[in-house]
């Protein structure tokens, strides 16, 4: 079972996140956000599942700096933000094969690997 988590060190949630796999010993691959940014396909699959505004931290220093709290975009122009904009997206962002999870989601992380166990 290998998982993708996209977040940057800074945030405490991504950093529990990596512990939880760590522990759990799972091949983990990190994606820093400040180092590349997550391609558009990999944020659509996200949002299929979330929606496009459970992938925006409107309390990031970022999304303020940028002004985003007044504007008013259709998803596939919040898609393309996100994409140039990586700390603007809600962390952590995790993928294992087809399941993906927004933020911290210990309980669902769970229940992937009980069923890799079956």
């Amino acid at each position: 079972m290998d998982v993708q988590v996209f977040g940057t060190h800074k945030n405490a949630d991504v950093r529990k996140a990596l512990r939880f796999f760590k522990e759990r010993r799972i091949n983990v691959h990190f994606v820093d956000l400040n180092e590349r940014a997550a391609s558009k396909g990999e944020l659509q699959r996200f949002a299929q599942k979330f929606g496009i505004t459970a992938l925006i931290d409107k309390t990031s220093k970022r999304y303020a700096e940028l002004g985003l709290g007044v504007v008013r975009y259709d998803d596939n122009r919040w898609l393309d933000t996100l994409v140039e904009e990586p700390l603007v997206l809600r962390a952590p962002l995790v993928r294992c094969q087809h399941k993906v999870t927004v933020g911290l989601a210990e309980d669902d992380w769970k229940s992937w690997l009980e069923a890799a166990k079956k």
